[in-house]
């Protein structure tokens, strides 16, 4: 199946067109509009610096659904002892080079490494309140956080890391409350990894993916930047 070179307009073929391992085109840019028309056709950029800027559908997509979130008991202990403060988009540029540091097998992150360019993209759009990031704090030093980029009622989660145990886990947990508040939403995983298949994520087939993220994507998209507010994490 052919790799699709990406002209200078910002188009993409369509998602289905992908080849076995998930990669749809090569090429393009960075750029606000490009990316935002990427993750509303269900396509996302993973690439490591060494190679153009790739472009990827994998099929199946691994997801979490809010109800399916695992708590484990010793993630629910941590919890309940409030090890972490948790906010949200305090420290966005702070959580990027906190992923970018972050190597496979890191805290089960198989992530790839964020380029300088990668992390300007994704700062502009959180200057636009279209990304978010959300830090866990262990005696007022970051520990961990993720960041994504949310659109309708759909939050694409591009990166996590952790400097201490659970950080990331419960900067998700976090992500997973705030979200049932503001209704029925989903979270794109993107690339299955046992760290996200352990706290209940799970892979469906694109083409559902894709039907779901239509339905998503028709509920107005707020720019306004995320609180938490002290009763979040009741568990």
């Amino acid at each position: 199946m052919p790799i699709y070179r990406l002209p200078r307009v910002p188009l993409f073929p369509s998602p289905e067109e992908a080849d076995e391992s998930g990669l749809l085109a090569v090429g393009g840019d960075l750029s606000v509009v490009r990316l935002l028309r990427a993750y509303r056709q269900g396509i996302f950029p993973w690439y490591d610096g060494t190679t153009p800027i790739l472009w990827w559908s994998p099929d199946p997509r691994l997801v979490l659904e809010l109800h399916d979130l695992h708590i484990s008991r010793s993630l629910r202990k941590t919890l309940r002892k409030r090890t972490y403060t948790v906010t949200a988009d305090t420290a966005f540029r702070d959580v990027l080079k906190g992923c970018a540091a972050t190597r496979p097998g890191t805290q089960g992150e198989e992530g790839t490494w964020l380029t300088r360019d990668m992390q300007r993209a994704y700062l502009r759009l959180h200057y636009l309140g279209l990304a978010h990031s959300i830090e866990t704090w262990r005696d007022g030093e970051l520990a961990g956080g993720l960041y994504g980029v949310y659109l309708g009622r759909c939050f694409f989660g591009e990166s996590m890391f952790a400097r201490h145990a659970d950080a990331s886990k419960v900067a998700l947990v976090a992500l997973v409350k705030y979200l049932e508040r503001q209704g029925r939403c989903l979270i794109d995983c993107q690339v299955t990894t046992p760290h996200l298949l352990s706290m209940g994520a799970r892979e469906i087939p694109r083409k559902t993916f894709l039907a779901r993220l239509n339905h998503l994507l028709s509920f107005p998209t707020s720019t306004s930047r995320w609180r938490f507010d002290d009763g979040l994490l009741g568990v």
